[in-house]
């Protein structure tokens, strides 16, 4: 069974940081790209980063881009969202994804 669980999130500042990991079991983490997907309150699931599975290559969604890196540590099979300089609209649950695999989510929210 593919298990995915997030950590890290919590409120925080705007400007501040935050750094997010998701674990996964019950598959070969190594073989797969990860990416990280948002949901703000009362709106629909938005794609913020994808890294392939070796961790070479990454993307980004405009709103993140430049404040936010994705890696991963295939040793330890974590997916991890390093943020900064975060902003009211980075507010969301945060869930790392797979396929049709999802986590439960870790909320980040920032207000002063």
């Amino acid at each position: 069974e593919v298990v995915l669980v997030e950590s890290g999130g919590g409120l925080v500042q705007p400007g501040g940081s935050l750094r997010l990991s998701c674990e996964g079991s019950g598959y070969t983490f190594s073989s797969y790209g990860m990416s990280w997907v948002r949901q703000a309150p009362g709106k629909g699931l938005e794609w913020v980063s994808t890294i392939d599975n070796s961790g070479t290559r990454t993307t980004y969604a405009d709103s993140v881009k430049g404040r936010f890196t994705i890696s991963r540590d295939n040793a330890k099979s974590t997916l991890y969202l390093q943020m900064n300089s975060l902003k009211q609209e980075d507010t969301a649950v945060y869930y790392c994804e797979f396929g049709d695999n999802r986590g439960q989510g870790t909320r980040v929210t920032v207000s002063s």
